[in-house]
């Protein structure tokens, strides 16, 4: 019986069993609920483990200890046109650019808009890195650029908790950790691709096959950037929705109703659990709640971590109280919602976005109000 990666079901879909593998018989494919998970593609496999060892869903512990010593930070870069372009303080760009000029190479993630997919790619200039400014909500695509690393070559390497976890101990085993710094970020949770494709279809429809994407807006102000962006070829048409304006993506997605599977019950890097050297994300809480621009929260777990953060010249960096960088985070694994499943079966049909959110709101008031009801009856009846 063959010891590998073949029975792991609903994972994290990280993709780094399919470099470790010596026969690259692994295959990261989308499941039928539309997130990656690894397939053996033949018979060819020696037993070796490797896929396992590097496999973050198939270890209880972190690949890296929690340190007692962390450093949290409030920041951003000075550059007003980075900060505004990015997400939140724009620190993760600004460390980009940092070893950019010290010599590294940048992993980042950019949008295929072609391929309909986030994927991770290598930058070896900060024109090119650019491409990986502003979140990008759906999973990302990781094999071939992590498949690129050269060991002699040094890495900036931006992904998912789980995704770093799982490099973290790919590196190790490569014995090549020392060129590497592993930056993640506070994590939602990823949704499903059906999602995103049924969402994407539906702007198609409107203003015609896409050429450029975006999640975030701060044009309306930092709190207020939930907002998606598209354009279409040979076109200046546009389209517009926002989270506080009823954006279903958004809306699907931040209520957690199609999230993975491993979001749910595998989770465990909420808060300051992380096998990263730096954390970074938006600083939500009430301490900056006045500031309308957008600060990064900034965590360090190692001392590479924490020595480039030092070095980050062209930002303002505020050291500041743990409790108030993961303040306005999430700090345990989501549980998964009632409407899940129905969610899920909706999105492999032909029932418009719209529809699927309208139902899923109301299978959720009409289990609330039984919920309320069954607990009045028993109060009464007491």
């Amino acid at each position: 019986m063959k010891t590998n990666i073949s029975k792991v079901r609903d994972c994290y879909g990280c993709g780094v069993c399919a470099i470790i593998c010596p026969k690259q018989i692994i295959r990261l494919e989308l499941n039928n609920n539309g997130f990656y998970q690894p397939k053996i593609i033949n018979n060819e496999c020696t037993n070796c483990k490797l896929c396992l060892s590097v496999c973050s869903y198939s270890h209880n512990e972190l690949a890296l200890a929690t340190s007692d010593q962390i450093e949290g930070y409030a920041a951003w870069s000075n550059n007003g046109d980075i900060r505004y372009k990015c997400s939140s303080g724009g620190i993760a760009f600004e460390f980009g650019r940092h070893l950019l000029k010290h010599g590294y190479k940048a992993c980042g993630v950019k949008y295929n808009v072609k391929l309909c997919r986030a994927e991770h790619f290598i930058a070896d200039n900060e024109i090119d890195y650019q491409l990986s400014i502003g979140s990008k909500y759906i999973q990302s695509y990781t094999v071939d650029a992590f498949a690129s690393f050269k060991k002699d070559e040094k890495y900036l390497v931006t992904g998912t908790p789980c995704q770093i976890d799982s490099l973290r101990r790919y590196i190790r085993i490569k014995k090549i950790e020392e060129n590497f710094l592993l930056l993640d970020f506070f994590c939602h949770g990823v949704p499903s691709i059906l999602l995103w494709k049924k969402y994407t279809r539906n702007i198609e429809m409107k203003i015609g096959e896409l050429s450029e994407i975006s999640w975030r807006d701060k044009k309306n102000g930092w709190h207020d950037s939930y907002e998606i962006n598209a354009f279409a070829n040979n076109s200046k048409d546009k389209f517009s929705s926002k989270l506080s304006d009823g954006d279903v993506f958004f809306n699907l997605f931040l209520t957690d109703t199609c999230l993975g599977k491993a979001c749910f019950s595998k989770c465990k890097y909420k808060g300051k659990k992380s096998s990263a050297d730096i954390r970074v994300g938006d600083l939500w809480g009430t301490k900056y709640m006045s500031n309308d621009i957008g600060i990064s929260g900034v965590l360090a777990f190692t001392e590479i971590g924490k020595s480039n953060i030092r070095q980050l010249n062209d930002c303002i960096l505020i050291p500041e109280n743990l409790d108030v960088i993961i303040g306005g985070q999430i700090k345990k694994p989501l549980k998964k919602t009632i409407v899940f499943s129905l969610t899920m079966f909706m999105l492999k049909t032909q029932l418009p976005l719209c529809k699927i959110y309208n139902i899923t709101r109301l299978f959720k008031k009409i289990v609330n109000f039984y919920t309320i009801a069954k607990s009045k009856a028993k109060r009464i009846l007491a």
